[in-house]
């Protein structure tokens, strides 16, 4: 049977229709993410921590974290993020070097759900085995402040965290 060659109108047609799957994708995620109940940030202070440890990995080639905030906690929030970023330079571990230069932090312009905010945390490539949760990378760093840390980090949520595992289908600059 004869099949014309794909004209370039359909092979538009085609990379729209993914472009549209993904945008699909991600909304989903986001009206699932701002649909859930409102709970902190599944992680612990570094004293609980001790007690029953509590880690944050991903498992694939990158991860995503969406952080819905509270409008009036967002200078909390990225205050928090200041001395993430500072915990992950100063860090003697090699890990902790590789986290730092693979985690971005972005602050979306649109309010989502509610009027939150929403932050993601775009870490690409994921550091195999290392532990992302954010407390434990406090505490590590800044032991004595780790418990004002984290409670100014928890009560800016107005819901919790999704983490989503991301693995590479194609690298469009290569």
């Amino acid at each position: 049977m004869f099949r014309p060659p794909m004209m370039p109108a359909a092979r538009g047609r085609s990379a729209w229709i993914v472009v549209g799957f993904v945008v699909g994708i991600c909304s989903a995620a986001t009206l699932l993410a701002q649909s859930a109940p409102s709970q902190p940030p599944p992680q612990q202070p570094a004293q609980q921590a001790q007690a029953a440890p509590t880690t944050r990995m991903f498992a694939s080639d990158a991860g995503m974290v969406l952080n819905f905030i509270k409008p009036d906690k967002t200078s909390d929030f990225e205050a928090v993020m200041t001395k993430l970023k500072e915990a992950l330079q100063k860090s003697e571990k090699p890990e902790r070097k590789q986290q730092a230069a693979s985690w971005k932090v972005f602050k979306s312009p649109e309010p989502a759900a509610g009027g939150n905010v929403l932050y993601v945390f775009l870490i690409d490539p994921a550091v195999k085995g290392a532990d992302y949760t954010v407390s434990n990378i406090l505490a590590e760093a800044f032991p004595a402040e780790v418990q004002t840390l984290y409670k100014q980090y928890v009560e800016a949520y107005a819901s919790g965290q999704n983490f989503v595992n991301l693995s590479l289908v194609a690298n469009l600059a290569k």
